[in-house]
């Protein structure tokens, strides 16, 4: 998986360790609770800095304050997941699960932890879970994450599926449109992928990663027309992006 696919994942999945709310039959006063949910935001904030001693010692303390919520044990997970601990992770995700079954958002981090581990068709499994679940804030979100794994896979057909129905559900999730948009591209359909990219800049909306795939999907088909069309909006609304920067080498003196 290329570093930024798997970004795409690490994002989904530390936005809802963040947004997780502890659960899972905890009897212990309020104020321990409060205490614990405390203590786990400043262990993910450790995590995503890289201070993963920190990230531990603040994570373990909540274990001792709330020992049966599952926003306790998914950020242990994840912790463990970052310190190769595999099995460990792989425990702590369970645990999660068995204290709050059917739970969507525990369900897609599983899966994103599987997928990370190579158990692609178990991820999927998690990945659809969370998708099916009515009463998830993000099914587009797992859907958008199945396809980035099976990507991974070279799994591209069933990854189509997975991304398309990903931005039919949300057609402005820019993440799903460019994983599907840059897939057609890699799969020798730049037409393809220039109508996912049109779809989306049609509803009012964009993002640099799409605009880019837009500029590389138009000279894949010789429109350098489009190409530049799109490279002006790059430029013009994200001038100081990554994506704008890389259009002097990807287009040369044809802007």
């Amino acid at each position: 998986m290329t570093g930024l696919r798997l970004a795409a994942l690490g994002l989904v999945l530390a936005v809802a360790l963040a947004g997780c709310a502890a659960s899972g039959g905890n009897a212990k006063p309020s104020a321990d609770k409060d205490a614990a949910h405390a203590n786990v935001q400043l262990g993910v904030a450790y995590m995503q800095q890289g201070q993963l001693s920190l990230a531990k010692e603040k994570l373990e303390r909540a274990e001792k304050q709330a020992p049966r919520s599952v926003e306790v044990h998914t950020a242990l997970a994840y912790l463990n997941e970052r310190l190769d601990r595999v099995q460990k992770a792989d425990e702590e995700y369970q645990l999660a699960l068995r204290l709050s079954p059917g739970n969507s958002d525990v369900a897609n981090n599983y899966a994103v932890y599987l997928c990370r581990n190579g158990k692609v068709d178990k991820a999927l499994q998690y990945f659809e879970l969370a998708a099916r679940d009515r009463l998830y804030a993000t099914p587009w979100a797992a859907l958008a994450n199945a396809g980035v794994c099976l990507r991974s896979a070279k799994r591209s057909a069933d990854a189509v599926k997975y991304l398309e129905q990903a931005t039919t559900q949300r057609p402005n999730y820019s993440p799903a449109v460019f994983e599907l948009a840059d897939l057609q591209l890699e799969l020798g359909a730049p037409g393809v992928a220039g109508q996912v990219v049109d779809r989306y800049l049609a509803l009012g909306v964009s993002a640099p990663d799409v605009l880019l795939v837009g500029v590389r999907a138009a000279l894949a088909r010789d429109d350098r027309s489009a190409a530049n069309s799109y490279a002006r909006r790059l430029r013009r609304d994200y001038a100081e992006s990554p994506q704008a920067k890389t259009l002097p080498q990807l287009l040369g003196d044809r802007s």
